[in-house]
């Protein structure tokens, strides 16, 4: 794109059928500091050239694919703005099920201590210690690399949560917990989207689990009653074809009170029991 556009209207213009228009108008908002109602009602205002170059910039990059969260570098989870980059997972709307989920569990302790496993971003740990600053949250990865996202993303948001490197429980010893949730790799190796949308921008290990994609989600419910409290929680974010095989998993490992809890879609998200 040679020429700039030169309004907001001529931004969302040059956008039509290349992106989605949500997208257009997030990344137009972005660049311009116009406010979404003003896209909409005063297209005719002026671009300023820094601008329209930022723009264009970015809608080139989100036409060839690019995540709009790795564009601006930040996503927004559970109404705050969560830094992220290609070490991690893009916050998801459907996770926020698993942190209204684990909140549930935490009302009335005075101090529960949970724990979230894989923690990427830190968006579940981070929005779980804000909504319940009586808890003691740890948080666990891998990658230093999300780690460090995670780490920066609780110093701005002012949450207090222990973070632990390690895969899964293999650092935390003894440690037991009121509530364990993980939102872990769950996709089956071979499966086509893999190669479609945003996910082939994602870290393919905080994507894939093998065949199945149950790998990790096995080991965890397996090893999760070491560091559960008696009566404590593991609750599990998975695929939408899932839930009856992680049930199943659960039920095996002598949790109680099995279920499965539904996402904005009615899919079958999050399943979970106590022990």
């Amino acid at each position: 794109m040679n020429d700039l556009p030169v309004t907001l209207g001529d931004a969302l213009a040059r956008a039509r059928g290349r992106i989605d228009p949500v997208d257009a108008r997030i990344l137009l908002r972005e660049a311009s500091g116009a406010t979404t109602a003003q896209l909409i009602a005063f297209q005719e205002r002026a671009l300023a050239p820094d601008a329209a170059r930022c723009y264009a910039d970015w809608l080139e990059r989100r036409a060839g694919g690019e995540p709009v969260a790795h564009i601006l570098g930040s996503r927004e989870f559970y109404g705050r703005p969560f830094r992220v980059s290609p070490a991690t997972l893009i916050p998801r709307p459907d996770t926020e099920l698993l942190v209204e989920l684990g909140l549930h569990q935490l009302a009335g302790r005075q101090a529960p201590r949970i724990l979230d496993l894989g923690t990427g971003s830190g968006a579940i740990a981070i929005s779980i210690a804000l909504e319940c600053p009586q808890a003691e949250v740890w948080a666990v990865d891998f990658s230093p690399a999300a780690l460090e996202i995670a780490q920066s993303n609780a110093l701005a948001l002012g949450a207090r949560v222990q973070f632990q490197s390690g895969s899964w429980f293999s650092s935390l010893d003894a440690a037991r917990f009121d509530c364990i949730l993980s939102n872990p790799p769950y996709i089956a190796e071979a499966d086509p989207h893999l190669s479609q949308g945003d996910l082939r921008f994602e870290p393919l290990t905080a994507l894939t689990s093998g065949a199945d994609g149950l790998n990790d989600l096995c080991h965890i419910i397996h090893n999760a009653p070491e560091h559960l409290e008696d009566g404590g929680w593991l609750l599990l974010e998975h695929g939408y074809d899932q839930a009856e095989a992680v049930r199943a998993l659960l039920e095996d490992a002598g949790f109680r009170g099995v279920h499965s809890w539904h996402d904005l879609a009615g899919i079958e998200r999050v399943s979970g029991g106590h022990l």
